[in-house]
């Protein structure tokens, strides 16, 4: 059995900070991310929809200098794996009276999305 030092020491490193690796392919997910997302978002600016660059762990509503709904200024959703599969499969139903017109309907597609997002919130 082989074991790579860096990747059990950031798994360790990321359950011990209470937040576990998505599940999904990055990669794919960056692709997906820049097909699908990039019309209204960006990684490090606000556009019709926030900043992403380190979404995970940050409480819906905080990235700087957005003009969120008051839903989301209101809720107590902080980011991780479960609240953006929840945010992405229907947004509505998570967050009523948000304005995120757009959902992703395939599990694969959101594992992948979330797993890209996670690694630019590690930056």
């Amino acid at each position: 059995m082989k074991f790579h030092a860096q990747g059990l020491t950031l798994t360790v490193a990321l359950a011990l900070t209470g937040q576990a690796l998505a599940t999904g392919d990055a990669v794919r997910g960056k692709e997906l991310y820049d097909s699908r997302c990039v019309g209204c978002h960006a990684v490090d600016q606000n556009r019709v929809g926030p900043a992403h660059q380190g979404v995970f762990g940050r409480k819906a509503g905080l990235a700087a200098g957005y003009d969120y709904s008051a839903a989301v200024k209101k809720s107590k959703i902080v980011w991780s794996e479960p609240t953006l599969q929840a945010w992405l499969t229907n947004p509505e139903k998570l967050i009523p009276g948000q304005k995120m017109g757009y959902s992703v309907t395939d599990k694969h597609d959101r594992s992948d999305l979330i797993s890209y997002l996670q690694t630019i919130s590690s930056h």
